[in-house]
């Protein structure tokens, strides 16, 4: 799981977002422009839209792990991108491309982690929260700081406050402050703080948690949860309960109750 570390005269070094995946489908994203500290230029959201949308597509595909080269996992826009081209149709584009890709985050029928080993800032803090989960190293540090420039970090807000208690969401919005990886676990906006050295190992273990589990129930769970955190609750059980009824109904469910009833481990092999 470590994010690769790449010489200067390694082709892979000019890719924005580099793309690997090992045996058991196990894709691992890594922003990789850390000389500018993986900021979230026009470049690197064509190129982490295209990574996502090919997860998307593969069948095969478990879990994504999205992590980021160098000291910072991700500073948000780039900014003196922006303020080269001051026009409003530029930012709505800009934006609009920016939330697609985070949609594209949540839709993804298998679960993403964030691997956070630095700063996440603006909407590298929105990254971090547009993804199911994430495990962090206690020397991160998390901020939505655009305020601090005259810019409400509107966008951010979005993932936050879905993430965080609204209180506690808009304090990191109006004051711009930073806080800790404990912090944010103690917030909800991370799952999992570790130091450094132990990021990988603790990662390792949840994505086996993870990963040994069937996929269709995984994906059916995915898009339950997010289809119910924006309805009314007697729509939300409506929706659950029509989404349990149909993963009972698949052949990894079925074999997982019959072990439970014989007490015995169940038996997924070629239903994952």
């Amino acid at each position: 799981m470590t994010a690769n570390k790449h010489l200067p005269d390694d082709p892979q070094a000019a890719e924005p977002v580099l793309f690997e995946q090992d045996a058991r489908g196990v894709v691992t994203l890594t922003l990789n422009r850390p000389q500018s500290f993986n900021a979230l230029s026009e470049a690197m959201l064509t190129a982490l839209q295209s990574a996502l949308d090919r997860v998307a597509a593969d069948a095969t595909a478990r879990l994504v792990v999205l992590a980021a080269n160098g000291k910072a996992y991700c500073a948000g826009h780039d900014l003196k991108e922006m303020r080269a081209q001051p026009s409003q149709p530029y930012y709505e584009r800009l934006f609009a491309q920016c939330s697609r890709v985070m949609l594209s985050i949540q839709q993804l029928p298998v679960p993403v982690i964030a691997r956070v080993q630095g700063m996440a800032t603006a909407a590298g803090c929105q990254l971090v929260a547009q993804c199911d989960l994430a495990v962090a190293a206690r020397e991160a540090r998390f901020a939505v700081s655009g305020v601090n420039l005259g810019l409400f970090c509107s966008t951010p807000s979005v993932a936050l406050s879905r993430n965080l208690s609204r209180k506690a969401a808009f304090e990191m919005l109006v004051t711009g402050d930073f806080i800790s990886a404990d912090e944010a676990q103690a917030r909800g906006l991370v799952n999992r703080v570790v130091e450094a050295a132990a990021l990988d190992t603790e990662l390792a273990r949840l994505v086996d948690r993870i990963v040994s589990k069937p996929r269709v129930a995984l994906a059916m769970g995915k898009a339950l949860f997010y289809r119910q955190l924006e309805s009314g609750i007697a729509a939300a059980y409506e929706d659950a309960a029509s989404t349990m009824a149909c993963n009972m109904l698949d052949a990894s469910a079925l074999e997982g109750v019959q072990a439970f009833i014989d007490k015995r481990p169940p038996d997924w092999a070629g239903q994952r």
